[in-house]
């Protein structure tokens, strides 16, 4: 079956024209909604989503009608091609039912990849210099030397035959952050 899409952003704007080159398409069933892109949860495409089964298409007039960052939409065309429901997005002509349209699809996913790449350096250099600076202090640590749980543990360790997995649980704080504190509590002694 083909389902087709329809959003504008406002209560005042209007869906027919969307509704209009949806029906040309071939749609069977289109869902509609007005609501801001921006926002979080929209019910309707939610329940679209969910109810699409394999060999489904989904189709749009444009690729904001879903969301306003590429990243969300390359995450659903990923999930829609895991479910295989085909994806249309009618003004770029993008069609994943043919190579060409995959091929697209594909293109976008690695722009979407170096622009995350892009920020993550850019996060990782200004930390850098943050750190030259002095100006760096690091994640606040969650368990520190007051840490009523961490101290539980700590003393757990030090006066009973427990396990490490069997501290951990009783005081309800990670291996890893146990060992990370275990190790200064000897190296200190």
């Amino acid at each position: 079956m083909i389902y087709g899409y329809a959003r504008v952003s406002a209560k005042d704007q209007n869906l027919a024209t969307q509704i209009d080159e949806l029906t040309r398409f071939g749609v069977e069933k289109i869902v509609s909604e007005k609501i801001t892109g921006v926002a979080k949860k929209k019910n309707k495409l939610e329940e679209l989503l969910l109810s699409l089964q394999p060999s489904d298409t989904l189709v749009v007039t444009r690729m904001d009608r879903l969301g306003r960052n590429t990243v969300q939409l390359l995450q659903l065309v990923e999930e829609l091609q895991e479910r295989e429901i085909s994806f249309v997005i009618l003004d770029l002509g993008v069609d994943t039912r043919t190579p060409t349209g995959k091929f697209f699809l594909t293109i976008m996913a690695g722009f979407s990849e170096l622009d995350r790449t892009m920020t993550k350096e850019k996060q990782r250099n200004g930390i850098a210099l943050a750190k030259k600076r002095g100006a760096y202090k690091g994640r606040k640590k969650k368990y520190t030397a007051d840490h009523a749980g961490m101290n539980h543990a700590i003393d757990l360790r030090t006066n009973t035959d427990k396990t490490v997995k069997e501290i951990c649980e009783i005081t309800g704080i990670s291996e890893a952050s146990f060992y990370r504190r275990w190790r200064e509590v000897v190296e200190s002694n």
